[in-house]
């Protein structure tokens, strides 16, 4: 597999204090959010729908594939023959500190948590709760001693609740396992799990490489010139988890949230063979309704390589 330019080096972005997003907007403050809240119009979403069945992967993967499949939101089961990995696992009712209030779920996963293969490693991109849900992660470090690999500053916070081996990483470090690697990559967004940690910890892509095959985790992020960045230093990759949801207003979650057609937009740029959105489907965390997102992108012109996976369906590619 070609690959790119490994010099390349990302740009700064920590000011000894904070991080922040390198020649780019930044996340908006606690006066636009109380704006946002005062002058929100959301689209309805329905209570709940129950489309979800439920599926059970294999343990392993033989072959020369790459099976892809949507549990829900951002978390996305990746198998191939050297590795079962985990992306922003998220099983909980809600997107929450709190069991009680917070946004609910208004689809079931995917995969029960129960029927999960053993998983190499698990990849957490910010400590946002729909990304970082602690009581998900919980139940996965008691069942199977898995490695988890978290931007830079996530890590305490894990170990605390006796959650680990943590690799933690910062842009343009990388981590080896047994037949893959795990590269940190830049994202264009935000952190905090409270109104005092704004910013403290990092926030990231990441890019899964073996010796014939990119993948390449977006996250959460607004747009920007990380995506032809990212091409630059390791070549197209062959899968994209693209986020497409929690869009709108664009005033307020343009700086953090792709919007559909930005997201077709990294597609192009990324070079990529097959896209995958994430990030929409199961929580309404802005004003754009749970489907909204999945219709805006078909009518924004997605080319047939740009899939969009229900709950439990999969996707094997690079057979």
């Amino acid at each position: 597999m070609p690959r790119g330019n490994r010099e390349l080096i990302f740009p700064k972005h920590f000011d000894g204090k904070r991080f922040y997003n390198p020649t780019a907007q930044q996340a908006s403050g606690l006066f636009n959010v109380l704006r946002w809240k005062l002058t929100s119009r959301p689209e309805a979403s329905p209570d709940f729908v129950d489309d979800v069945k439920p599926r059970v992967p294999p343990k392993r993967i033989e072959g020369s594939g790459l099976r892809t499949t949507m549990v829900n939101h951002s978390t996305v089961l990746l198998q191939e023959r050297r590795f079962n990995i985990l992306t922003d696992p998220i099983w909980s009712e809600r997107s929450s500190p709190l069991s009680w209030i917070g946004p609910r779920r208004h689809r079931k996963p995917g995969v029960e948590l129960d029927n999960l293969p053993a998983i190499d490693a698990v990849l957490l991109s910010h400590n946002h709760y729909d990304h970082l849900d602690l009581p998900t992660l919980r139940q996965l470090a008691f069942a199977e001693k898995s490695t988890y690999v978290v931007p830079s500053g996530v890590g305490q916070l894990l170990r605390s609740k006796n959650i680990g081996p943590v690799h933690e990483l910062d842009w343009g470090e990388h981590c080896s396992f047994p037949g893959f690697t795990v590269h940190c990559v830049p994202a264009y967004h935000f952190s905090s799990r409270s109104v005092s940690d704004r910013n403290k910890t990092l926030w990231c892509g990441y890019v899964i490489e073996t010796e014939d095959r990119l993948v390449y985790f977006a996250a959460d992020t607004g747009f920007g010139p990380h995506f032809a960045q990212i091409r630059e230093k390791f070549g197209s990759p062959e899968l994209a988890l693209l986020p497409i949801g929690a869009y709108e207003p664009r005033w307020f979650m343009g700086p953090v949230h792709l919007a559909p057609e930005e997201a077709v937009q990294a597609h192009k740029i990324l070079g990529v063979r097959t896209s995958i959105a994430i990030h929409h489907g199961t929580f309404a965390l802005a004003d754009d309704a749970i489907d909204t997102p999945r219709r805006r992108l078909s009518e924004c012109g997605k080319p047939d390589s740009f899939l969009v996976l229900a709950n439990g369906e999969y996707v094997e590619t690079g057979i």
